[in-house]
This record gives C-alpha cells, sequence and structure tokens, in this order.
C-alpha cells in the first residue's frame, strides 16, 4: 500500500497536502494523525500537525469495462497537469529534514505499522489512544485517584475495554491543603508554643505508557511544600493572647520557613524561684544507737548500751535558721508569678533549754532530747536517775521526767514510767513500764506491759479520736448556718442566749452520740496527760467539754466554734505526722504480756510466748513465737512460729508489706493486709507478700 507523511500548520492543511501528492480523494486514503499542531506562549516553538495518509486498495476493473472505457491521453498532457498543481513555493508542504526526523524520533514515538499496533493501548502525551482489530480489543486498568470517562460517562471498573469508536478522556485531579497553626499557651502562661503543619499543593500528570495488550495508567505526583505562616499573622495572634514579655524571635521566622509539622517555643516567661524552708541544724548527735553487741555465744551484753552522750551547761545543742524567701517570677503576658512561701520552724522549749539568737542552748546538765513532727521541734535536757536494786514495795513507784535505770527487778504490780528511756538490768514480773522513748531489759519480762514512744502513741490516738468528732462538728456548724438565716430565725434570741440552746436542740434531735466521742477524748487526753507535753491538747479538751458536755452560761458565738473546728483539724493532721525513730523495745523473751511501741521491737533470745507485741517499726523475733499475736507496721520477721501442739499464732502486716519466717508450723497464720492464710502444715523459708489481686502469695 502507498502511504505518505504530511506537514501542515493545521491537520486540514497537512490532509489536504498529502491528498495532492497522493492524487486521491479522501475517501480512498486511510488517515493516522501523528502530531497535533500546537503553539506556545508568543507563538514560538509551535509544532505544526503531522499526518499520515495511507492509499487504500482499489477492486480490479473487469478487463472488458476497461477496455470499453478506456480514452487515449496524451502523456505529455498529463504531465503538464501535474505540474500545474504543483503549489508555489509558499505553500509547499514542508517536507522533515532528517535530523527533524531524527528528533522526533527521540522526542515521540514514530507510530509503527498498523499491524504492530493491532489490539493495543497507549498513552501519549496524556492522551489514551488505542486500535482494535477484530480478534483483540486491549484492556486498561484504573488506579486509584483516576476517572476514566467514555462517551462522558465514567467508568466504574477497575479494568474495561478499550475500542476505537468510543472517546475517552483521563481526569486527575490535584489536591492542595492550607497551612494550618495555632498557639497555645500552657495554664501558668509561662511558655506559648507555636504548632505549625505547613500547607501543600500535589501535582499528578498521567505517565506515558507504550503499547501493549493490557495497560496500566500510571500516575505521577509532584508535591509542593506551601507554608503561608508570615511573621505579622503570628505577631498579631500573640497581641490577642496579650502576650507581652519573652519573645523568642528566631524562632518565629523558624515557623514562618518550616517544611513539615513541627512545635516551635516563641514566647517564655520567667518561673518563680521557691524559698527555702527553716530547718533545724543539729550540733549534737541527739539519737539514741541501737548498737548492742553480741558476744561469742551470741548472748546480748547490755553493759554495752549506749546511750546519748550528756550535754553540759551552756552546751549549743542546735542552730535554727530562719527560711530563706524565693524569687518572683513574671508570666509571657508580664505578671507576677509569686514564689512558693518557706515554711517556717517552731520551736517548742522543753525543760533545761533556752534560745539564744537563733541558738539552741542547753541551761542544764544532763541528755539532750530532740523530738520532730513535721516543721514543729521539740528540744528538752533530761536528767538521769539511777535506782539501785529492785523496784518493790519498798521503793515505790517510780516516776521520773527523764532516763531511769535500774540495777535490779521490777517486782509484781509496781510501775515505772519515764519521759525519756528505760533500762532494766534483771526481769520484768507482773509490772508495767511506760517510756516515752526506749525500753530495754536484760531478763525475763512475764505477765508485764511494756510501753515505748508512750508520747507518739498518746498523740497518734487522741489525734484520732479528733476526725470524727470534727467531722460532726463541721455538720453542727453547717446546719446552725443555714438556721440564722432563715427567715422565721430571730438574731436577737443569740444575743441574748447564745448558741447554747440551739446546740442543746441538735445533740438531741440529730447528734445523739456525738456527746459520747466528746467523752471518750476528754478521758484519754487525761489519762495521757503526763505524754501530752503541748498544752494544746489539753485546752482542746477543756473547750470541747465547756461547748457540749456543761451548762455553761458564757455567750459563745458561730466564729469562736468554726476557729475551734479549725484547730481540731490541725492537731489531727499534727497526730499524723511522721515522728523522729527514737522509741525501741529490746528484750530477751516475753510470757503472757504485751507489747506496744512506735518504733521497732526486737526479741533477742528465746522468743515470745502467748504475747500481744504491736510494733511501729520493724518487727524481729529471732527464737520461736509461740501463740498470741504479733503486729509489724515495717514488716515482721520471725525466726520460727507454732508450736506442735497447734497453738494459735497469728502475724501480721500492712498490706504493703512481708512478713519472712524460717519455720511456721501448723497452726500459725498470717494476715497482710485484709488477706489471711493459714499454713495447715509445716513449712519452711517463707517470704509471703500481698500481689496484685490482693491474694497472699510467696516467694
Amino acid at each position: 500500500m502507498q502511504s505518505i507523511v504530511s506537514k501542515g500548520k493545521t491537520i486540514q492543511e497537512a490532509i489536504e497536502t498529502g491528498l495532492n501528492l497522493l492524487e486521491v480523494s479522501k475517501d480512498e486514503v486511510n488517515i493516522e494523525i501523528i502530531q497535533q499542531e500546537s503553539k506556545s506562549f508568543f507563538k514560538m516553538k509551535s509544532k505544526a500537525a503531522i499526518v499520515k495518509l495511507t492509499k487504500l486498495e482499489q477492486k480490479p476493473i473487469q478487463k472488458q469495462e476497461s477496455e470499453e472505457n478506456q480514452i487515449d491521453v496524451d502523456p505529455f498532457e498529463v504531465i503538464n497537469d501535474w505540474i500545474d498543481n504543483i503549489p508555489d513555493s509558499k505553500s509547499m508542504p514542508e517536507f522533515l529534514t532528517v535530523e527533524q526526523e531524527n528528533e522526533l524520533k527521540q522526542d515521540e514515538w514514530t507510530k509503527p505499522q498498523s499491524e504492530s499496533l493491532t489490539g493495543n493501548a497507549w498513552v501519549k502525551n496524556g492522551v489514551l489512544l488505542c486500535e482494535c482489530s477484530p480478534t483483540r480489543f486491549p484492556m486498561v486498568t484504573i488506579p486509584d485517584g483516576v476517572k476514566v470517562y467514555r462517551n462522558n460517562q465514567i467508568i466504574q471498573e477497575r479494568t474495561f475495554v478499550m475500542t476505537e469508536k468510543d472517546e475517552y478522556k483521563i481526569q486527575l485531579e490535584s489536591e492542595e491543603k492550607e497551612t494550618s497553626w495555632e498557639l497555645v499557651m500552657d495554664p501558668q502562661k509561662l511558655h506559648v508554643e507555636l504548632h505549625i503543619e505547613p500547607g501543600y499543593k500535589i501535582t499528578r500528570s498521567l505517565c506515558d505508557t507504550e503499547p501493549a495488550q493490557h495497560i496500566d495508567l500510571v500516575i505521577e505526583e509532584r508535591k509542593e511544600v506551601q507554608n503561608t505562616l508570615s511573621y505579622e499573622d503570628v505577631v498579631n495572634k500573640l497581641a490577642d493572647l496579650g502576650v507581652k514579655h519573652g519573645f523568642h524571635q528566631g524562632e518565629i521566622i523558624k515557623a514562618t520557613e518550616a517544611s513539615e509539622p513541627v512545635v516551635f517555643t516563641i514566647a517564655s516567661g520567667i518561673e518563680a524561684i521557691p524559698g527555702k524552708d527553716g530547718y533545724i541544724e543539729l550540733k549534737i548527735n541527739t539519737k539514741t544507737e541501737n548498737k548492742l553487741k553480741e558476744n561469742e555465744d551470741g548472748r546480748v551484753d547490755y553493759r554495752e548500751f549506749k546511750t546519748i552522750p550528756n550535754v553540759e551547761v551552756g552546751t549549743v545543742i542546735a542552730i535554727l535558721h530562719p527560711p530563706i524567701p524565693g524569687k518572683p517570677g513574671r508570666t509571657v503576658t508580664n505578671e507576677p508569678i509569686p514564689p512558693k512561701q518557706a515554711a517556717h520552724v517552731f520551736v517548742k522549749i522543753g525543760r533545761g533549754i533556752t534560745v539564744v539568737d537563733n541558738k539552741i542552748i542547753a541551761i542544764k546538765s544532763g541528755r539532750p532530747y530532740f523530738e520532730e513532727r513535721g516543721n514543729i521541734v521539740k528540744f528538752s535536757v533530761m536528767p538521769k536517775l539511777i535506782h539501785q536494786g529492785n523496784v518493790d514495795l519498798s521503793s515505790g513507784n517510780i516516776r521520773f521526767m527523764g532516763d531511769v535505770e535500774i540495777t535490779g527487778e521490777v517486782c509484781e504490780r509496781m510501775k515505772v514510767e519515764a519521759e525519756g528511756n528505760i533500762v532494766v538490768h534483771k526481769s520484768v514480773n507482773m509490772a508495767s513500764l511506760t517510756a516515752s522513748g526506749a525500753v530495754v531489759v536484760s531478763g525475763n519480762i512475764v505477765s508485764s506491759e511494756i510501753t515505748a514512744g508512750k508520747n507518739n502513741i498518746v498523740v497518734a490516738e487522741v489525734g484520732n479520736l479528733l476526725e470524727p468528732i470534727n467531722k460532726d462538728l463541721i455538720r453542727i456548724i453547717q446546719i446552725m448556718k443555714q438556721l440564722m438565716s432563715s427567715p422565721g430565725f430571730k438574731a436577737n434570741d443569740l444575743s441574748r442566749n447564745g448558741l447554747q440552746p440551739l446546740i442543746k436542740l441538735l445533740l438531741e434531735k440529730k447528734f445523739s452520740t456525738f456527746p459520747a466521742l466528746i467523752k471518750q477524748y476528754v478521758k484519754t487526753v487525761k489519762k495521757g496527760e503526763n505524754y501530752l507535753t503541748d498544752k494544746i491538747w489539753m485546752e482542746t479538751a477543756a473547750s470541747l467539754s465547756k461547748l457540749f458536755l456543761s451548762l455553761s452560761k458564757e455567750v459563745i458565738s458561730i466564729e469562736w466554734i468554726m476557729e475551734l473546728s479549725k484547730k481540731l483539724q490541725e492537731l489531727h493532721e499534727l497526730s499524723q505526722m511522721p515522728v523522729e525513730p527514737n522509741s525501741y523495745i529490746v528484750i530477751p523473751n516475753a510470757l503472757n504480756s504485751r507489747l506496744y511501741c512506735s518504733g521497732d521491737v526486737k526479741v533477742t533470745e528465746q522468743g515470745s510466748v502467748n504475747t500481744k507485741i504491736v510494733a511501729g517499726g520493724k518487727l524481729n523475733i529471732k527464737g520461736a513465737l509461740r501463740g498470741g499475736e504479733v503486729f509489724g507496721q515495717l514488716g515482721a520477721k520471725v525466726n520460727e512460729a507454732g508450736s506442735e501442739s497447734r497453738t494459735p499464732t497469728l502475724i501480721s502486716v500492712p498490706r504493703d508489706q512481708k512478713i519472712y519466717i524460717d519455720t511456721a508450723m501448723d497452726g500459725t497464720s498470717i494476715k497482710i493486709g485484709n488477706a489471711q492464710y493459714n499454713f495447715i502444715e509445716t513449712r519452711k523459708h517463707i517470704i509471703a507478700y500481698l500481689d496484685k489481686n490482693e491474694k497472699i502469695s510467696f516467694e
């Protein structure tokens, strides 16, 4: 078949030129458009239209018809007509040079012969093309994000069959996101952060695809970051927030140039510097050292018991350092930030102590005593009483405001009470020992009661009583305020009779159990008066008694009751504060006795039999624990618990502590928190604790 490639400014011009060269009509050729005409800006670098014309085969004419219609033609006349039809130079078809043809082959595909494209599809310059055959149609797969329209109807299938008779259009959507940003100021107004996420624009284009029977449309994406945040935008927003102080100009500029999501701190305030609390600087050792020495056979030599060294008159025991005020800060909105107030140390002066220029000085010789509860400290100098021989009917009970040392025994029904430590070199039989400090006994403890850290125990006891009392008192105050604000209440009645009639009515109608709580508190305070060195406990008991247990004619205002409630709350909080651990009990063994201590309890030899022990610190029994109940606030360690006769024995600790037992016999029970476990056979090397399911487990 005869073919020709022609070129023109337009498709129509290129077709007409080719038809003239082939000397055929438009119906006698197959027209293939190789290149559409196009023009760039300012009519430069325009592309001409290129078409390929292929002459169609003619059916052979019957010889008879040919001969009948044959006309003699002069050959020279035909040549002259052909020359006359050649266009002038201006309209001459522009034929491609060799260089232009090579360039065209590099930039574009020269469409191969029809036979090689049959049944194929391809993409060229963003246009989807195909050539079908009677036996094969090309297939096209559409990727995500692309819409293909056939005759202006969107194609729903992911893969479709393409035909030449249909018109196809491809739609590629660009994606664009604006820059988002915000300013975040912390609640304290100390920092302003700029959170920015730059915008972007995604441009998609359809890639050229070589001819194939099945092609996938390939999309190329180009993402361009578009950060539209300006310095002025940030400054204006800061002004709206009232930010006036601590700008970071460099960070703001960085934010305007950011190409990815990021957070910048663009303004900062000045944090307040907290003050330093006042404190006590001890100049001497005031703690009781628990360093008892054992000889080769394991027995404790109590003659080596070390007490706190004595001080002479004029000795500086401690220095009181006042609090150091803090420095104020400033918010980013230029508001002052007050510093945290520094706490003062309140010193309670006991016997034998004075204060000169913030120095705690001894004015008597003796043992220095120091007790700390929160920010309240107490100093005193304790004398020491050495009692030669036994404490019996001939000596009488011993009560001493200092340390007591007894070289003999403490006999039946006798009492020894000391504000300091008690040391007994021999046994204690059916007697009572009570000390504010430590108790150390070298002999047996039989049917006796020993209490160490009595002042701490009493403070904790009366402090716990104040919690339910104050709870009811607050409720009484609330009811009285409601009654006093009601329209039917006559204020002049209060000026004449006070609140006593109203209080009496409330106690009878709503708080019938309240007086019993007051009586219990007053009784407990009176009983432990010798160990409550601060008079505020006694004063509070007197105020409660006057208000709720007596018929006083004194006019009492609701403000006075509110002040009393505030005092009760402070005393309760004071009782819950940890104290200096200067109390403990050390004994060789105990039988049918009761031991109470705010600190550690240590049984060093045979052990404990049918005895109740309560330790505010650690409990350590080196011997055997036969019967009774023992409790260790900071854990318990027992060598051997229970007996072959299955004597009930209970060891308890709080839920966050552990129990250590080398040997636990049948009849032994352990309790951790509210969980209890009973041993039904002998077990060794036990470490018990409470697991996350609130059950007792063993390591």
